[in-house]
């Protein structure tokens, strides 16, 4: 079967030419145009959104968030722009940017007065998720654009305005700015403006370029110099925005892919039998994997060898370290507050042993009571041989504490109850205690006898 390329184009040209739905050229610049200018209700609209966003970051709720976005008249402007270069209208241009720079500078103020009356200073993961943009937001922002312009040439069809809104998401981060300015967190402000910054250049690019696709009519001719001049303008503004968003993407990507490696490693590699992983941290600066197991203690052989396997996980320099204790959940506390207190690695290292160590001998005292617990029941049957006249023995550590400045005093209670009308003599009462003495090997014993 033959293929036929001009059928091909015609068939796609029929489902993908936007031409046939393009409004009148005239009605979508009036209706960009009037979008543009911030004075007067539009303005209020504009501080309430603000208000409303900021609320939603501070309080953490994503539905706040949304209906702030849906509200916000921050995308005129920027459309304004992409709109004045496209058909070289530069007074459009000249409004558009002074509107965007007023915008920006009342939206950003707003948010510092709200974030700087708030009593709630705490970072929640909504306005976290602003301070570090990468090149999806690139993406999110030109694609977004994109469909914004043609919905606007399309007299603005379906729901696809409201939806560029809350994709773009250009009003949270001007708050998340203005809570870096508050809190005088400026690595906050800085992530968070650049993502504005971001989001209003690929949109204004978007729209330049789908005012070019559309073959909307310049409103002045410009000649081959000033074209190219705008041109290169354009490719050098957006090679200069798209630097940082690569490298804070190269380096998110490297940190993911690093996490994936560790997670594989511990997952296939320290499997023991008898043994659980609590936690693992790997800590690129000091080359170091530090595992918390509980469980059996893991031989030197198996460490040394899954040492060897950090090789294969492109962890060669790094230096795998087991911290092996009888309970995890007071490790994993101490985990936790260590790394909110931010301790150094030595008092880290520490305190972290030290809590281990307490957690043995919690459990070795443990595993004492349990033993006397064991004794009575093992004796049961050599009691009932050697003395008929005993009905049941209990064991137990007891601890003597003195009303005097002698010091306290650790033994073992045996409590012998007798049959109903038995007794037992002195002679055989010390036999006993004897006896007992050595079957517990116990080194302090009070025999104590229930008629």
């Amino acid at each position: 079967m033959n293929f036929d390329i001009n059928k091909t184009k015609e068939i796609a040209k029929r489902y993908f030419n936007m031409m046939p739905d393009k409004s009148d050229e005239r009605d979508t610049i009036e209706r960009i145009e009037s979008g543009v200018s911030f004075r007067g209700a539009n303005l209020w609209v504009l501080v309430f959104a603000i208000f409303i966003a900021s609320l939603g970051l501070n309080v953490n709720s994503t539905a706040v968030i949304i209906g702030a976005m849906l509200i916000s008249p921050l995308m005129g402007p920027i459309l304004g722009l992409g709109l004045g270069i496209g058909i070289n209208d530069m007074v459009l241009l000249k409004r558009s940017g002074k509107n965007l720079v007023v915008a920006t500078g009342i939206s950003v103020l707003t948010a510092t007065i709200y974030f700087a009356l708030s009593p709630l200073s705490e970072a929640q993961s909504e306005l976290l998720a602003r301070t570090s943009p990468t090149l999806y937001d690139v993406l999110i922002a030109l694609f977004g654009g994109a469909a914004g312009i043609v919905a606007q040439a399309t007299g603005g069809k379906g729901n696809v305005i409201p939806g560029v809104a809350i994709a773009t998401a250009l009003m949270p981060p001007l708050c998340t700015a203005g809570f870096g300015i508050a809190t005088l967190n400026f690595s906050y402000f800085i992530g968070a403006f650049y993502l504005f910054y971001i989001n209003s250049v690929f949109i204004c690019i978007a729209t330049y370029l789908g005012v070019k696709f559309l073959k909307f009519r310049p409103i002045a001719s410009l000649d081959s110099h000033k074209s190219n001049i705008i041109h290169n303008r354009i490719l050098i503004l957006t090679v200069a925005t798209l630097i940082p968003a690569a490298v804070m993407t190269y380096n998110m990507l490297g940190e993911t892919v690093f996490e994936s490696r560790v997670r594989s490693f511990v997952d296939k590699e320290l499997n023991w039998k008898g043994s659980q992983i609590i936690s693992y941290d790997a800590n690129r600066d000091e080359k170091r994997l530090r595992v918390v197991v509980v469980g059996n203690v893991v031989a030197d052989s198996m460490q040394q060898q899954a040492q060897r396997l950090l090789e294969f996980y492109g962890m060669k320099d790094y230096r795998l370290q087991l911290i092996q204790g009888a309970a995890s959940a007071n490790i994993q506390l101490l985990e936790n507050k260590l790394a909110k207190n931010k301790e150094t690695h030595e008092k880290y290292e520490q305190m972290l042993m030290e809590e281990t160590t307490r957690q043995a001998a919690t459990y070795d005292s443990l595993q004492q009571y349990r033993r006397y617990e064991e004794l009575s029941s093992k004796m049961k049957g050599e009691i009932k041989v050697l003395y008929p006249s005993v009905k049941s023995i209990s064991l137990a550590k007891m601890l003597s504490v003195s009303t005097d400045t002698l010091p306290h005093r650790q033994y073992v209670a045996v409590i012998v109850e007798l049959k109903k009308d038995k007794r037992m003599n002195d002679v055989e009462q010390k036999k006993m205690k004897l006896w007992i003495g050595e079957r517990i090997e116990a080194d302090s014993l009070r025999l104590f006898i229930s008629q």
